[in-house]
């Protein structure tokens, strides 16, 4: 089953787990520093919320898949649509390891397809370089920032 994905930079993380605990009348599943994560089925989201030098706003979206299987095929639909992605193996980000496809929809908003297989014990940094993916997006932060994902 496919989950929706979408993160979140926020100014004031503690204020912002307030507010998201209240709208979704649960405690975050994975509560960091910096980072916080809700698992919900209903609605069925992953959402997370970092503080890590960002603008505040949407960082990106997402679709979350329950196998590698699923996340091969929906990067394989974007590449035979003519998307450009960004693939990544056994990368660590938001305290998990996973397999990721990056690509950007044409107005320049960040997807990510992930399938998480293992929690991980730091952070990690995990930014499309400039290059492989163009950032076009009134909303991308500069290169200058610090990185975010998940």
């Amino acid at each position: 089953m496919k989950r929706l994905h979408v993160h979140i930079a926020v100014d004031d993380l503690d204020k912002s787990i307030g507010f998201y605990s209240t709208l979704f009348g649960a405690q975050p599943s994975v509560l960091k520093d910096d980072y916080a994560k809700w698992m919900l089925d209903d609605p069925k989201v992953n959402l997370a919320i970092s503080q890590r030098g960002r603008i505040a706003g949407i960082d990106h979206l997402g679709i979350q898949v329950d196998s590698d299987g699923e996340l091969r095929e929906l990067a394989s639909r974007l590449k035979s649509a003519g998307e450009r992605t960004r693939d990544e193996e056994a990368t660590t980000c938001c305290y998990a390891q996973s397999n990721k496809a990056w690509v950007n929809d044409p107005s320049g908003v960040r997807w990510e397809t992930f399938f998480t297989f293992g929690d991980a014990t730091t952070y990690g940094e995990d930014e499309p370089p400039q290059e492989a993916i163009p950032q076009s997006s009134c909303c991308t932060p500069a290169p200058s920032k610090a990185a975010a994902c998940c």
